[in-house]
């Protein structure tokens, strides 16, 4: 193989590698539900507080306008128009109570959706095991028992017996030269 040949296989490598890790990421960052309901729930925290605070500053804006055009045309214009101000100010709170208690309700039915959704994968998992366990045959039932409870030494061993194999079959062929 060429210099050139060789340097545009390192750089296709490298440039699937990186492709490869941003995969890894987008899917790790999808995987993350609690993380995500937590954010979306944060958002619409953020959004309810901003609506609630554009809505109090609409209403005293209302209001203040209100008491001017009733300042200009007498004290029962004046009455009718504070009333209103209050009115109006008083529901724009409760919109932006609403909207703030939707946003909560919200977050509250994501973190919800992602307990469900957590308690039915251990659900599987524990199917899963069950239907493992129940169709071994009664000698191998004990060792899978042990093997689901402790998988990282099972593991290991899985490691070592494969090397074993590996190293057997190394000194056979080497044996037979």
């Amino acid at each position: 193989m060429t210099d050139s040949g060789a340097a545009d296989l390192r750089r296709q490598i490298e440039q699937t590698r990186h492709q490869l890790g941003e995969t890894v990421e987008e899917l790790a960052a999808k995987a993350d539900v609690r993380g995500r309901a937590r954010a979306r729930a944060a958002d619409l925290r953020d959004r309810a507080g901003a609506m609630t605070v554009q809505l109090r500053s609409t209403a005293a804006e209302a209001g203040r306008h209100l008491q001017e055009r009733a300042n200009r045309a007498g004290h029962t214009v004046q009455e009718r128009a504070s009333r209103a101000g209050h009115v109006t100010q008083e529901r724009a709170s409760r919109a932006g109570h609403t909207v703030q208690e939707t946003a909560v309700r919200a977050g509250h039915t994501a973190q919800d959706r992602a307990v469900v959704a957590r308690e039915g994968l251990r659900g599987k998992a524990s199917e899963a095991r069950r239907a493992a366990e129940g169709s071994a045959p009664a000698p191998v039932r004990a060792p899978v028992r042990l093997a689901l409870r402790h998988p990282w030494p099972v593991a290991i061993v899985g490691v070592a017996a494969v090397a074993l194999v590996v190293a057997g079959a190394r000194g056979r062929s080497r044996a037979k030269r």
